[in-house]
């Protein structure tokens, strides 16, 4: 029947809607239960006590539900989802590596608060390491293991598991601002060079055909030109897997050519390799005064006329 207003204004709902409490933090192996949790190691998500979602529940908060985790000693802030509220009371988990960012040690004090955040269009990562290369695909890597983060902040050096080994990303740059979220989005991803990347030197091929020349030069002087002695390259740019041994010359298997004294004006001669001719058995005649010629009209001539010579001397 009776209602009191102590205050002129109702309390502003930015302040009603507000979650603000602090916790000792732990990482996940500090966790106890016979459940392997390591599940929470390869995303950005935190563990909270059930009194957390008692009070959440009771304000009027947007979901999904967002934070922002300040170390109040150091100054460092992050963002990060709820995975489960399963904590002792006054105690939440966090990955490693994001204790490792708010340069929190076990048992440390840590601010929770309730925020929203924008939703991701862009994002710039830099591996921490040139073993990232070694990934065949690393934009469908990188997108597989954003699943288990809820959000990112530029500056953080998110860690994700891919093959049994850990890298780590160092978030360069965050659109539409330095910290948002990555929960249903469409959002786009660029690598930035690997920390300690070096670009590969591509003088190695030069130096290896100079070696090439001066090896071939120690005896061009002294047995004259040798023709094709250099060394082959792939239009792909790749080496070949083995490369022939030059065979060596010596001395006696160069040969100086002869000069074609007949030569003549407008005459080309052309030198082939011709098998060597076998002599020919010359044929004898009846008559030793004939030798066959090979021409037969010849051969006929001369016969006709011996024949009758003979038939003259015979009348």
């Amino acid at each position: 029947m009776f209602s009191f207003n102590m205050f002129d204004h109702p309390i502003p709902r930015v302040f009603q809607n507000r979650f603000s409490t602090q916790y000792r933090c732990f990482s996940v192996s500090m966790l106890a239960g016979p459940n392997d949790r390591s599940d929470v190691e390869k995303g950005g998500k935190i563990i909270m006590p059930p009194s957390a979602l008692d009070q959440l529940s009771r304000l009027n908060i947007t979901y999904p539900m967002l934070f922002k985790l300040t170390n109040k000693n150091s100054d460092r802030m992050t963002h990060c989802g709820v995975l489960e509220f399963v904590a002792d009371e006054g105690i939440c988990y966090l990955p490693h590596w994001m204790m490792q960012n708010l340069l929190l040690e076990e048992g440390g004090l840590v601010q929770v608060e309730s925020v929203n955040l924008q939703v991701a269009t862009y994002s710039k990562f830099q591996p921490q390491s040139p073993d990232f290369l070694d990934i065949t695909n690393p934009k469908a890597v990188l997108e597989n293991a954003l699943r288990n983060f809820a959000c990112l902040t530029t500056g953080d050096v998110i860690a994700i598991n891919y093959n049994e080994k850990i890298y780590e990303l160092r978030v360069m740059e965050t659109k539409p601002d330095k910290a948002v979220s990555i929960i249903e989005c469409d959002m786009n991803v660029d690598f930035d060079a690997p920390l300690g990347y070096k670009e590969p030197e591509r003088q190695v091929q030069h130096e290896e055909s100079t070696e090439g020349e001066a090896d071939h030069s120690g005896y061009a002087g002294e047995l004259g030109f040798r023709a094709f002695s250099g060394s082959g390259n792939r239009l792909d740019g790749k080496k070949k897997g083995v490369e022939p041994s030059p065979s060596p010359i010596k001395p006696g298997d160069i040969k100086r050519g002869i000069p074609n004294y007949e030569f003549k004006l407008g005459k080309i001669t052309f030198i082939r390799n011709s098998r060597p001719l076998v002599k020919k058995v010359e044929e004898v005649s009846v008559f030793p005064c004939i030798s066959l010629v090979g021409n037969e009209e010849i051969y006929l001539l001369v016969m006709t006329e011996v024949l009758g010579i003979l038939s003259r001397g015979v009348h």
